[in-house]
């Protein structure tokens, strides 16, 4: 990135992210729109035990669940405005639920089951019906408290893109799904709800794979093609940083949210589960090596490649912003802001004097994490409390001995500088916290309801990193 990127760019690449009628239209307190009568359910999406090829042959197929018995996750597109009706049905034999992770969603229809939902009982359906107030990508993921590690982690995920009345002119829009696979050496999965995963990095697995498939993803493409990667994170727990070989790649929205097109610091991004990039790039010559995203994982392990093949195209003009969100507020009083306090605590410890040991960790299981000396439950009283439209900033510190990748429900915020002068100019719905480390978010709680912020480590959650607040 040129030096003369402003230093809120710099951070952020420094990893400094039913029958339930009305559909969402809030456009800064609008009123919810209702389906026309007898409007049709739209889309099915069954969740059903299924094999698919996480290693390449002759590596043995694994069992999973899989969407429509299909491995690659499916992509759900709508107009912006268009609302988005989907009934899912559970055919696994554990319960289930969907959350629209990004989406500034109705309550009801935020996912989380056990808190904004019942669960999905196996064998039964519910239909999510809410119509996405942003344009934007964001990611299909299953949310059930103290259940969400074994759907993931078995391959149950998904994206959601709700393309721009206006989209920039493009050749391809490319989705590339991450996903993390522990396996054994037959090919299935690991077992699930192992407490050392959940006290420390979460399951981390040993194999990737793009869209369903061994990674890389090939994307082949005449000299000259201008492609829009839809970048998204769907692991459980694996974090990681992504970097952009032999490609001049442009970040044109984080999270969803349309930001002032900026090249990463040293092509690299972080790259935390939950997270989305979409990137915009054009293909190298044919006479040039193909180009690659690659996770920095060892020694680097490529997710995509980019192959120029066939004649090239016409110069596209200069890659420009794909266009701002009116729908957020232009700025955040933080004069008048509603504060609290939050302190993430638990997890293994590591033994000073035994550097090299294994952390270690003793106590109830299903309680290994806590916010505010509180694991997450939906009867515990809130986090906190606020009337709508309220500015609210959380000081959020990290006192254990490990990153923390957090995401907002329902609202998309600011990441303050440290002396609360000002904020990174991008929106952001999750971040990485480093251990030992403070940081300060901003938001306007315009949505009402019960939300949480909560772990996107899966393992996380679903011991008890999460905890949940109301707007009124």
């Amino acid at each position: 990135m040129p030096s003369s990127l402003p230093p809120s760019r710099r951070a952020l690449l420094a990893g400094a992210a039913l029958s339930l009628a009305p559909a969402l239209a809030r456009a800064q307190g609008g009123t919810p729109s209702q389906p026309a009568p007898g409007a049709a359910e739209g889309k099915r999406l069954t969740a059903l035990p299924a094999r698919a090829r996480i290693k390449p042959e002759p590596a043995p197929e694994t069992p999973v669940w899989a969407f429509d018995g299909q491995a690659a996750p499916p992509v759900l597109r709508v107009k912006f405005g268009e609302a988005v009706r989907l009934r899912l049905e559970n055919k696994t034999e554990r319960p289930l639920s969907l959350h629209w992770h990004g989406v500034r969603n109705r309550n009801a229809m935020d996912g989380v089951g056990g808190v904004t939902q019942s669960p999905v009982a196996p064998g039964a359906s519910f239909l999510y019906e809410f119509t996405p107030p942003d344009a934007g990508t964001f990611l299909i993921r299953p949310l059930v408290v103290g259940g969400s590690s074994e759907p993931a982690g078995r391959g149950l995920a998904g994206l959601l893109v709700a393309e721009e009345a206006k989209a920039p002119v493009v050749d391809r829009d490319v989705p590339l799904i991450l996903q993390d696979w522990r396996l054994e050496a037959d090919g299935t999965l690991a077992p699930f709800g192992q407490v050392a995963f959940a006290a420390s990095s979460g399951r981390l697995g040993n194999a990737l794979t793009v869209n369903g498939k061994p990674a890389p993803e090939v994307i082949e493409a005449a000299p000259g093609t201008r492609l829009r990667l839809r970048l998204a994170n769907a692991c459980n727990a694996r974090a990681t940083r992504i970097r952009f070989d032999g490609l001049k790649a442009w970040v044109a929205a984080v999270d969803g949210q349309p930001t002032d097109t900026f090249e990463p610091l040293r092509a690299t991004l972080p790259f935390q589960p939950g997270t989305r990039y979409d990137i915009l790039l054009d293909v190298p010559a044919a006479s040039e090596p193909a180009g690659a995203v690659v996770a920095l994982i060892g020694p680097g392990m490529p997710l995509a490649r980019i192959v120029a093949k066939g004649e090239p195209v016409a110069a596209r003009p200069a890659v420009a912003p794909i266009g701002e969100n009116k729908l957020l507020p232009p700025e955040i009083k933080l004069q008048n802001a509603f504060r609290r306090d939050i302190a993430i605590a638990g997890g293994a410890v590591f033994d000073k004097g035994k550097p090299e040991a294994a952390p270690s960790f003793t106590g109830d299981p299903t309680r290994i994490w806590t916010l505010n000396g509180a694991a997450g439950r939906a009867e515990n009283p809130p986090l906190f409390s606020v009337k709508r439209n309220t500015a609210v900033v959380l000081a959020i510190t990290n006192t254990t001995a490990f990153p923390q990748s957090l995401h907002l429900h329902g609202h998309v915020f600011r990441l303050l500088h440290p002396l609360d002068d000002g904020w990174e100019p991008y929106w952001l719905d999750t971040f990485q916290l480093l251990e030992g480390r403070t940081a300060r978010i901003a938001f306007l709680a315009d949505n009402p309801g019960r939300w949480l912020l909560s772990a996107t480590v899966l393992e996380r959650f679903d011991t008890g990193l999460w905890g949940w607040f109301e707007v009124s």
